[in-house]
């Protein structure tokens, strides 16, 4: 099966067995070994991608379902010296912990704040529930994307809904 499609805003092309997985394509095809083969079931989010604007699991997502379509990567939310302002915020914050699911916090972070730029910490949870860290816990995290709302905008609509 062939297909194309947006990867990290490049165009690109493949040819691949139809039963493949997103997750393999990505990684063994184009080499891009920022997200991480974990659970295979979906559960721990350090496969996450956004395939056109939302986030998915690639370790259960077909690489045909991508065909036409738009990925980013970790590797996309990189600008070319340095880090984001989401990935600098998790080293601020020592939030990147030992790392192996960070690129799945960091993509689940980008959609989140792409759609609620001032979450609460609620929605923070809420939001990032599909995303599993084994280290020592979640704190590092949240502290991390919480300093990324804007001073004085912490929970704006979870205080408007209540």
């Amino acid at each position: 099966m062939a297909i194309s499609f947006t990867l990290n805003e490049r165009e690109v092309a493949a040819e691949f067995p139809p039963n493949r997985l997103l997750i393999d394509l990505l990684r063994d095809h184009f080499k891009l070994k920022g997200t991480k083969r974990s659970c295979d079931m979906e559960v721990c989010g350090a496969c996450t991608v956004l395939l056109n604007g939302q986030p998915v699991s690639s370790c259960t997502t077909l690489a045909a379902d991508a065909d036409q379509g738009s990925i980013v990567t970790i590797e996309g939310l990189s600008p070319e010296a340095g880090l984001s302002r989401i990935q600098q915020a998790f080293v601020d914050h020592g939030a990147a912990q030992c790392g192996f699911c960070t690129p799945g916090f960091i993509v689940a972070v980008t959609d989140l704040l792409s759609r609620n730029p001032s979450p609460s910490d609620d929605e923070i949870r809420h939001h990032l529930r599909g995303n599993l860290c084994r280290c020592t816990g979640y704190v590092k995290i949240l502290e991390a994307v919480k300093s990324l709302v804007p001073p004085g905008r912490e929970g704006v609509k979870a205080q408007v809904k209540a």
